[in-house]
């Protein structure tokens, strides 16, 4: 993939970005680990790179930290407010803890109440708005006006973007040998543009592939139609990625640099949850599988053997509750792979 000069600058400015992020005052370096039993039944190696291991059990806190941390003292005297369908919330919540700035999260009402919990636990105001993450991001964004505290994109600004490339980073340097491709869960597109931006930057035979929930594909829609569009409906099962229009900033930088983006069903991603947790004996939410169950229709796909995939476990963030259905689903998961 061969990228222009001013797309070149773009991924400069992203990188330096990335390097600079303070994120390790909140966030950890989490292991990219393999993954055997998933390795061995797809004849490639798998490796997972374990953000649901993070302090608020996602990726999330990277870019939500990253950009708190670069509010001037003003804004932070303003307060934050942001709309999330749990994990930045819970990411947002416990950065603004740590920086001492007041903080208002809107939830959609269907947001599992782990993540409603999560958020009020760490001392932030949640507010239940909206049956989805676009009604929820329109209260918030009248909320940030009316009350003038700063408003904070769950993936559209640069600032979260750079966070949430440091995934990236520590990717390339935990695993500096062979790597193939990196999949990548994909909802308003924060993380994957930063670990586009990143990788094709530092590697750009490295392919980069997103993995959207069929029921909220808005980075396949935009790309398809060469610019932003608004999905009608989104699906909830996967609510971490319940978007229906992908960042500005994002797809800026997807156009570039990704090399390519498929779509997962429900079932899928139950029988990824299941993969995972056979390998790793923890437990993903849905759209934290989207990545194993990506690597899984692509293999199933293109027949590819002996190459190294990395897949990121994005999110842990499930409601007990919700894993009878995960694993009676799990088994018609696997027959979509298959079929």
């Amino acid at each position: 993939m061969t990228v222009a000069l001013t797309e070149q600058a773009l991924l400069e400015h992203y990188v330096k970005k990335i390097l600079a992020a303070p994120v390790y005052e909140l966030a950890v370096r989490t292991p990219l680990q393999a993954a055997p039993a998933l390795s061995e039944a797809l004849g490639n190696r798998i490796l997972l790179k374990r953000e649901d291991l993070q302090p608020t059990f996602s990726f999330k806190i990277r870019g939500a930290y990253n950009k708190l941390v670069h509010l001037t003292a003003e804004q932070r005297t303003r307060g934050v407010i942001t709309a999330s369908a749990g994990n930045h919330a819970q990411g947002v919540a416990l950065a603004a803890r740590e920086l001492g700035i007041s903080a208002s999260i809107v939830m959609p009402v269907t947001t599992p109440e782990l993540k409603v919990l999560g958020v009020r636990n760490r001392g932030a105001e949640a507010l239940l708005h909206g049956e989805s993450f676009p009604f929820a991001l329109a209260y918030a964004l009248d909320l940030a006006e009316r009350t003038g505290r700063e408003f904070v994109s769950p993936f559209d600004d640069p600032d979260v973007i750079a966070g949430q490339g440091t995934v990236a980073m520590e990717i390339l340097r935990q695993h500096p040998g062979r790597l193939d491709a990196i999949f990548v869960p994909v909802g308003g597109g924060g993380l994957i543009a930063g670990i586009a931006a990143y990788v094709k930057y530092l590697r750009p035979d490295v392919r980069i592939i997103g993995v959207e929930s069929q029921h909220s594909a808005c980075l396949q829609a935009a790309l398809l139609a060469g610019e932003r569009v608004t999905l009608p409906e989104v699906g909830t099962f996967a609510d971490g990625v319940a978007v229906a229009q992908i960042g500005a900033h994002g797809l800026d930088i997807c156009r570039f640099c990704v090399d390519e983006v498929m779509t997962v069903t429900n079932d899928q991603l139950c029988a990824a949850i299941k993969d995972i947790y056979d390998d790793t004996r923890s437990i993903t939410e849905p759209s934290g599988a989207l990545a194993v169950a990506g690597i899984k229709q692509y293999v199933a796909r293109t027949g590819v053997r002996g190459e190294t995939l990395v897949a990121i476990d994005s999110g842990a963030n499930i409601n007990f509750d919700s894993l009878r259905h995960v694993a009676e689903r799990a088994a018609l998961g696997v027959e979509d792979c298959v079929s």
